[in-house]
C-alpha cells in the first residue's frame, strides 16, 4: 500500500482499538483497578514487568500479587514488617521469583522514602534535547541496581538499551505512564516526558505486523529495530508516535495479521 494508504489503515486501526474496550483483557487494567498516583505507578511497573506470555495469566498473577498488598501496594511497600513481606516471597510467575519480589520490594521502599513518584527515577538521567527516552532507560536501570544487596539474577528482569534490548516492558510502562488522550487507556500521569520521546514495545505480535508493512527492516528487534519502527510511526505522527502501537498490536494479536510474514 501506499505511504497514505498505510497512514489512514494505521490511523483506523488505532481508533479501533485505542478505547476503554481494550483494557478489560489487557495487563493495563490492574493499574486502572487503583485511584492513588503511587498505586497506580506500582501497580503498572510490576504488571509490565510480569508481562509473560498469556494475558489472561499475567493479569490474575498481578492480582494475586496485590492482593496479598492488601491492594494497597504503596502503603504497604513503605510500611511493611519483614514478616509481612516473607508472605508474599512464595509468590512466583515464570522466571519470576522469592528473590526477585524481595529486592523489587526493597528497591520501592528505598525509593519511595525519598520521592513523590516513579517518574524522577525515568527523567533524572535524561538530557535536554533527547529525542527518545534511551539515557532515561539506561539511568532507571543503574538506579534500580544500585542498592548494595541487588541479586544479578534480577537484571534480567529490568532492560536497558546499554545491552541492546528493545526495552519492550519498560517501553510499555512508559506508554501506559507518559501518553495523554480522551479514550482513557494511558494515564497521563507524567508530564516531564513527552510522547514524542516514547518508543514503540516492540513484543512478537508487533514485530510480525510491522515487518509485513515495512515498518521494521533490520533482521532482529533490538534496540536498533525499536528506534527503526519508532522513527517510521514519527513520520505519520511525530507528537504521539506511540500510539499506533494500538494499531500494531491489536492486528497482531486480535486478527492475526502479517502470520504469513516470515520473520
Amino acid at each position: 500500500m501506499t505511504q497514505s494508504e498505510l497512514f489512514q489503515f494505521l490511523e483506523d486501526k488505532t481508533k479501533q482499538y485505542n478505547c476503554i474496550d481494550f483494557i478489560a483483557e489487557d495487563p493495563i487494567s490492574i493499574p486502572h483497578k487503583y485511584s492513588k498516583k503511587q498505586d497506580i505507578e506500582i501497580t503498572g511497573f510490576f504488571a509490565a514487568v510480569l508481562a509473560w506470555g498469556i494475558r489472561k495469566t499475567i493479569i490474575n498473577k498481578c492480582k494475586e500479587l496485590f492482593e496479598l498488598m492488601d491492594n494497597e501496594p504503596h502503603d504497604f511497600i513503605i510500611n511493611h514488617s519483614a514478616i509481612e513481606a516473607r508472605n508474599l516471597l512464595h509468590f512466583k510467575h515464570r522466571t519470576f521469583n522469592s528473590t526477585d519480589l524481595s529486592y523489587f520490594l526493597e528497591w520501592f521502599k528505598w525509593y519511595y522514602k525519598g520521592h513523590d513518584s516513579l517518574e524522577d527515577a525515568f527523567v533524572n538521567s535524561m538530557k535536554k534535547g533527547d529525542e527518545n527516552t534511551e539515557n532515561g532507560l539506561i539511568g532507571f536501570h543503574n538506579m534500580f541496581f544500585s542498592l548494595p544487596e541487588s541479586p544479578q539474577r534480577s537484571r534480567k528482569h529490568i532492560a536497558t538499551p546499554e545491552r541492546g534490548s528493545s526495552c519492550k516492558r519498560l517501553n510499555m510502562y512508559l506508554r501506559w505512564m507518559v501518553r495523554n488522550d480522551k479514550t482513557g487507556v494511558d494515564f497521563g500521569l507524567w508530564k516531564k516526558i513527552k510522547p514524542s520521546q516514547l518508543l514503540c514495545p516492540v513484543d512478537l505480535h508487533v514485530e510480525r505486523v510491522a515487518r509485513s508493512l515495512g515498518l521494521i527492516t533490520k533482521p532482529q528487534v533490538n534496540w536498533k529495530g525499536t528506534v527503526e519502527l519508532t522513527e517510521k510511526l514519527k513520520l505519520f505522527d511525530p507528537q504521539d508516535p506511540v500510539k499506533y502501537d494500538f494499531a500494531l498490536f491489536g492486528l497482531g494479536i486480535m486478527e492475526g495479521y502479517g502470520r504469513e510474514v516470515k520473520s
